[in-house]
């Protein structure tokens, strides 16, 4: 899909700029993205992941990939399963878990690792067993480590495909070994560091993985899950569809994902890469934003990549 022509611009991008507020409101996660002046928090402005993260529509449409392979997993399942309120609020669930990554890329120091302590503490009560008596903990390095790794690919794939900034190759590598810190923060280990360290965890990890009865109720739920504002349904559709566009091969496979669908999920592709030019157009005060002015640089340099040494 083209880009919408200049006239409809102003009507589209209020609308856009609505529907993202309306899911997405500001000023609840209690985070002054502003102070301490100067302080870059645990990456700064000239991290690759400051860019990566500060483009709307390819987090959402990478947070909704996230999601789908992480439905896979049975233990990283179960712990959703047993202990989320993701039938009833799966919107608080994403607004929680958006908040926390705009926290730990954008905020100061101590407001970072103050996040990570509160999500950690959380971990640390979340255990059980799975459907079939395999035992499992959310703080277990193994399950953080494949938490971290679906979204740090979902995220990267989804920047890539709808950011609209041409990405050099070096840039995963960059990305993963700079992200990972936040990971290991929570307690993740043998994190993947590189491209090629990307493929082969999720080669280690395939066998564990299944689609069974509770991975098709969590994802019923995500594409029937209403959203509070007009037009939500639709939506809803074009990001898990652009989402769903982003996942490998393998991933296609295991969610049982037929012809018909990846045509519809790649014209969702479609539609998104023309729409992202005006979500950007519509969300020029985001964090990261305000992150940059924080410590006095300008919001340009999100728009282009730091010096590859």
């Amino acid at each position: 899909m083209d880009a919408p022509r200049p006239g409809l611009a102003a009507p589209l991008t209020a609308a856009l700029r609505r529907w993202v507020l309306g899911v997405f409101p500001r000023g609840q996660s209690g985070i002054d993205y502003d102070m301490p002046a100067g302080d870059p928090g645990l990456f700064g402005p000239e991290a690759v992941t400051w860019r990566i993260h500060g483009d709307f529509p390819g987090m959402l449409a990478g947070g909704l990939c996230a999601l789908l392979l992480q439905a896979l997993h049975p233990r990283a399942l179960a712990g959703v399963w047993d202990h989320s309120d993701f039938r009833t609020d799966l919107i608080g669930r994403l607004r929680r878990t958006t908040a926390f990554v705009a926290g730990t890329t954008y905020a100061g120091t101590a407001q970072a690792h103050q996040l990570i302590a509160r999500v950690a503490a959380i971990h640390g009560q979340v255990r059980g067993t799975t459907a079939d008596g395999i035992p499992y903990a959310a703080d277990d390095p193994a399950l953080l480590t494949w938490v971290h790794a679906t979204e740090a690919y979902a995220f990267l794939q989804g920047f890539r495909t709808y950011a609209g900034l041409p990405t050099p190759d070096w840039v995963d590598d960059r990305y993963y070994d700079d992200s990972r810190r936040v990971a290991e923060a929570l307690g993740a280990r043998e994190v993947p560091t590189s491209g090629a360290a990307m493929t082969d965890y999720f080669a280690q990890v395939r066998p564990e993985l299944r689609f069974d009865a509770r991975s098709r109720e969590v994802l019923a739920v995500l594409r029937t899950t209403r959203l509070p504002v007009p037009g939500g349904a639709l939506l809803r559709g074009l990001f898990i569809g652009a989402g769903a566009a982003l996942l490998p091969p393998w991933a296609e496979a295991l969610l049982q994902i037929t012809p018909l669908q990846r045509i519809r999920n790649r014209a969702c592709a479609r539609v998104l890469r023309g729409l992202a030019p005006l979500f950007r157009m519509a969300l020029p005060d985001g964090i990261a934003p305000r992150a940059c002015r924080r410590v006095g640089g300008s919001p340009d340099l999100l728009r282009r990549w730091p010096d590859r040494t």
